[in-house]
């Protein structure tokens, strides 16, 4: 398996289009988390009061802090092995979480609604681990309690499912994996209903136009996939 893998890497690289394509797509994903950190603290800074929910202000708080941090994580560990087993689906898929984060790190700095009142507190063992892995958690998520809308847990595994769409088992675990990461954020009060919910429609345009603006890394993900 390795060999084959070593093999599908020495065919890629040989291509100077796809070494142009990978490095500009690597770069777009460390500029998308460079603003996504920024705008974060700007909402954070300007978060005003909590609003009413109709889901929230009905269910009681769960306390899922570790699925919180490291499902997140741990998907995206598997989809990095999915897509470093495939070379060929790099320039595409980095791309497409490039412009995921970018496009949501806009709507976080538009709306500044505060945290739910009663909400699950990230402080148990992930946060002792996450401070052992950086001296600013925050920094290492880019992610705070503020940037609320919308809910990038439910959102970047949705877009994952739309990239990988013809691949059919990616497809449902990813879509069944966003929803699983949307009913956990409701279930800690630690997203709005309508977070979750417009997250769906919202990195559905996301895909729309991140498959115009990168129209030949897009058919070149097709012939492969």
């Amino acid at each position: 398996m390795f060999k084959k893998i070593t093999e599908k890497y020495r065919r890629a690289f040989a291509h100077p289009h796809f070494v142009r394509s990978f490095f500009v797509s690597s770069g777009l994903v460390l500029i998308s988390l460079v603003i996504n950190y920024f705008a974060a603290q700007y909402a954070v800074d300007r978060a005003s009061g909590a609003v009413a929910d109709i889901v929230l202000s009905n269910i009681p708080v769960f306390d899922v802090d570790y699925i919180f941090v490291f499902g997140p994580i741990i998907f995206g560990i598997w989809v990095a092995f999915l897509c470093f087993s495939n070379p060929e689906t790099l320039p595409f898929t980095l791309k497409s979480i490039a412009i995921f984060v970018i496009v949501r790190s806009g709507f976080i700095t538009l709306t500044h609604i505060g945290p739910f009142p009663d909400h699950a507190v990230i402080d148990g063992g992930s946060a002792i681990l996450l401070h052992a892995l950086s001296n600013n958690p925050n920094f290492f998520l880019f992610s705070t309690g503020a940037d609320l809308f919308f809910s990038g847990h439910t959102g970047l595994p949705f877009m994952m499912a739309l990239v990988f769409w013809k691949h059919h088992l990616t497809r449902i675990f990813c879509i069944a994996t966003s929803i699983f990461f949307g009913i956990i954020v409701l279930l800690g009060h630690l997203h709005y209903s309508i977070d979750v919910a417009a997250a769906f429609f919202i990195t559905y345009t996301i895909y729309i136009i991140t498959i115009k603006i990168f129209r030949k890394e897009h058919e070149e993900f097709l012939s492969v996939m």
